[in-house]
């Protein structure tokens, strides 16, 4: 099968090897021109541009886009919304915010496009195990397309979930829930660090990966992490979130569900990326007002 392919980044590239390895013709672009010829040597065809890319398809065209969420997507989408033609299938298997997926849709069946969201997960490990992907739009068209799919997932690994805008909803509420994920074993860590055992962190994020009941793919790779520098010393504390995690909490205030764990990490991802924080000012200025306590930061560990 002929396929195009928008983005080829940590995950894009990912994809299109296994498709080139299930016997698919890949044809890809991409901003970044040294990615796309790394992908070359593999086979991969590259085009310079989206113009390119949707000449060098046979009709009906099948095209892929891996992309960040929001103006990226939204801009290359709405190209190829223009430029496809009736019958061609366009999947955007980025993070895209729910809302837009379902809009999408429909102006991809006013135009006579086809349209599926693919929630795509796995991050760097789907490059050699294949990408556990949320599939969602028509049934039958998900049906159609399953074999496609498949030839980057693992056994087990694609399903159909539900109409448009299900698959990115899918995703969305997986990324919360690593959230609370990443910020358990985050905390969890640094109260371990903390104790006066002076622990082997290493060996204790070693010895959990084995039948305990919080081994995950996540605390493998904490473990390797760990092994390489237990004190993580190439990292900061500054931690990004790229939407998400976010649109979960807004999803789960909307509709009238708790989720404590999943908006503290959030929280916590927010407070990390401030040098000085305001909020702590004032806490500190109404202590020493009230009490007269100290206000200046320790030079030292605190006991």
């Amino acid at each position: 099968m002929d396929i195009g392919l928008v983005g080829v980044g940590r995950m894009g590239a990912g994809i299109a090897r296994h498709w080139l390895k299930a016997g698919h013709r890949v044809v890809a672009h991409d901003l970044d021109r040294d990615a796309l010829a790394v992908l070359a040597r593999d086979g991969v065809e590259p085009v310079d541009d989206l113009d390119a890319l949707v000449a060098a398809l046979p009709a009906p065209r099948t095209v892929w886009t891996m992309l960040p969420a929001g103006a990226p997507t939204r801009g290359v989408t709405a190209f190829l919304e223009d430029a496809l033609a009736a019958g061609d299938l366009l999947i955007d298997g980025g993070n895209t915010n729910f809302h837009e997926s379902v809009e999408r849709a429909g102006r991809c069946r006013d135009r006579g496009l086809r349209f599926l969201d693919v929630g795509t997960s796995s991050g760097l490990l789907g490059r050699s195990d294949g990408y556990c992907l949320m599939v969602g739009g028509d049934p039958d068209l998900a049906a159609e397309t399953m074999p496609l799919l498949r030839a980057i997932a693992p056994d087990g690994g694609c399903r159909y979930v539900g109409p448009s805008g299900s698959g990115h909803y899918v995703k969305m509420v997986h990324n919360g829930i690593e959230y609370g994920l990443l910020e358990a074993y985050a905390e969890g860590f640094e109260v371990l660090k903390a104790s006066d055992y002076s622990l082997d962190l290493p060996a204790i994020a070693e010895l959990w990966r084995h039948n305990s009941l919080v081994q995950s793919r996540l605390l493998d790779l904490l473990a390797r992490k760990l092994d390489e520098d237990p004190e993580l010393s190439k990292y900061s504390d500054y931690v990004e979130d790229l939407g998400t995690g976010r649109w979960t909490v807004l999803e789960a205030i909307d509709k009238d569900v708790p989720t404590p764990a999943i908006t503290a990490a959030l929280l916590t991802r927010l407070r990390s990326r401030q040098d000085r924080s305001f909020g702590g000012q004032v806490l500190s200025s109404l202590r020493e007002e009230f009490g007269g306590h100290v206000v200046d930061r320790p030079t030292g560990p605190v006991s």
